[in-house]
């Protein structure tokens, strides 16, 4: 009887939430010791490993890319008969949803308003400046880290439909592992590892997403944005977005999904014919030229010996929060990508969201720097209310507030939503319909850990945990690649 309970116990659940229930304590009850762990764990990682994220991500943009077009395109995520279980419009509307939607209402004027106030090139306010801030959103919004979610998915969607494995983290570098001495020690830890991150990661996300809507409800309705206010948001989402977890897959999410889109449509349409419209299309267009032509170079960049803490603010705090992502992202596009090909999974992924998102940054960096540069130093002084002091500058200003504030519990739903799903799944062995108990407990933890988010100093604290929880899975993903490297070429092609 001993044996078999012991062979039963789900180690994954178990490790995943004492690691969990450990960084949340000691983040709630001694935040100046969480803070001093992850600053000096962030200064490690930065001083010695900042080039290691630049070379990464561009190799697994490369990598995608290689894969897309060579001789494995074709190759189905399933068996050869497999039709893809949505259409194309719901399947992006769910990618859309689950991949980076608060972070596009919460950075998206915000981002190319800092790049213009302060440029490394040019003077503030300069047409040099417009053009850098819209090339730098471009990089940190576009192909590079949906390729890091592109990979991660069809790793998994790879080894789960057309091997057979169990949809875990862990199946993924079977290839490289073998039957090497300690390789369940080794899964386990990977899997616990995926779960920890991917906890971190949309927690961080959703700590964003309240700083915003109470920015909004501060901006518009004169509520004051106390810790407070922003602790019973979290708290009111969190029981809507378990509620419609354990309604299950379709059910909840699917519909979520479609307002999601439907509202984001509005916005993004709308600002465009209320904003300055033919800018906002000339600099697109510019901007994507500059994208493409300076594409590695930027991709590369950091100085050789002076001083990065601009490329540490920004590009290395991108990379790592989107390897924060790819388990929770990967695990979740996998899961509604079967049927696929390679090639089809692999751009539908990277392209045609990279495109919305530059769409995106282009209509609300242009709306707020129309605005001149004294305008935008004042609107990055609070990030929480940038997006609804450009807003309201505009006609019907106000109502595209409102809507604003709307998307954001939506898209704060949605990622939960998928969040929970997902660590469902990696807790209970790979299970494609985890029990509720599972969902709800995760739930709990993602409100708690935007709670800890909030309370120890929000974006900074962020940026600085992203890193620092980004690290050891970056090693992850590279062992991912060859793995599956190996796995395609066994393929009869």
């Amino acid at each position: 009887m001993f044996l078999k309970s012991k062979q039963n116990r789900n180690y994954v659940f178990i490790f995943s939430l004492i690691l969990t229930a450990i960084v949340v304590s000691v983040g709630i009850l001694l935040p100046e010791k969480f803070n001093y762990i992850s600053t000096k764990l962030f200064n490690v990682l930065i001083d010695k490993f900042s080039p290691m994220y630049l070379l990464l991500m561009l190799g697994i943009f490369i990598f995608s890319l290689y894969l897309a077009f060579s001789k494995y395109g074709d190759i189905k995520l399933g068996r050869e008969n497999d039709k893809p279980e949505f259409s194309n419009v719901v399947w992006f509307s769910m990618l859309f949803g689950a991949g980076m939607g608060i972070g596009l209402v919460f950075f998206g004027a915000w981002e190319p308003l800092c790049h213009y106030v302060h440029p490394l090139i040019g003077e503030p306010g300069s047409e040099t400046a417009v053009r850098f801030a819209i090339q730098q959103s471009f990089i940190h919004w576009g192909f590079i880290p949906w390729s890091a979610y592109a990979i991660i998915g069809l790793a998994l969607g790879y080894f789960q439909y057309r091997r057979g494995k169990i949809g875990l983290i862990s199946s993924t570098i079977d290839p490289v592992l073998g039957n090497i001495k300690g390789k369940k020690i080794i899964k386990l830890v990977v899997d616990v590892l995926a779960v920890f991150i991917t906890i971190i990661g949309v927690a961080a996300s959703l700590g964003l997403g309240t700083m915003e809507i109470g920015g909004g409800l501060q901006y518009i309705f004169n509520v004051n944005n106390t810790i407070k206010l922003q602790l019973l948001i979290i708290v009111f989402i969190c029981f809507i977005y378990i509620w419609t977890a354990v309604s299950g897959l379709d059910n909840g999410m699917k519909k979520l999904s479609n307002i999601n889109l439907a509202l984001a449509s509005v916005l993004f349409i709308g600002c465009f014919f209320i904003g300055p419209s033919a800018e906002i299309i000339n600099t697109f267009i510019n901007g994507m030229g500059d994208y493409i032509n300076y594409f590695v170079s930027q991709s590369l960049f950091i100085n050789p010996v002076s001083d990065n803490d601009w490329v540490y603010r920004w590009r290395i705090f991108y990379w790592a929060y989107s390897i924060s992502w790819t388990p929770f992202v990967g695990v979740f596009i996998a899961r509604i990508s079967k049927g696929r090909t390679i090639k089809e999974f692999v751009l539908g992924v990277i392209i045609i969201p990279s495109i919305i998102c530059m769409a995106w940054f282009t209509i609300f960096g242009m709306m707020g720097m129309e605005l001149g540069l004294d305008f935008a130093k004042d609107a990055i002084g609070c990030t929480e209310t940038t997006l609804f002091m450009v807003l309201s500058n505009y006609k019907y200003g106000v109502l595209f507030s409102i809507i604003s504030i709307i998307l954001l519990f939506t898209f704060f739903i949605t990622s939960a939503n998928s969040a929970i799903y997902v660590l469902g799944m990696f807790t209970s062995r790979g299970d494609l319909n985890p029990k509720n108990r599972n969902k709800i407990v995760w739930g709990i933890a993602q409100g708690l850990f935007a709670m800890v988010f909030i309370t120890l100093g929000g974006l900074q604290i962020l940026q600085r945990f992203a890193i620092v929880v980004s690290f050891p899975f970056s090693l992850v993903i590279v062992v991912i690649m060859v793995s599956l490297m190996r796995e395609l070429k066994k393929e009869k092609i």
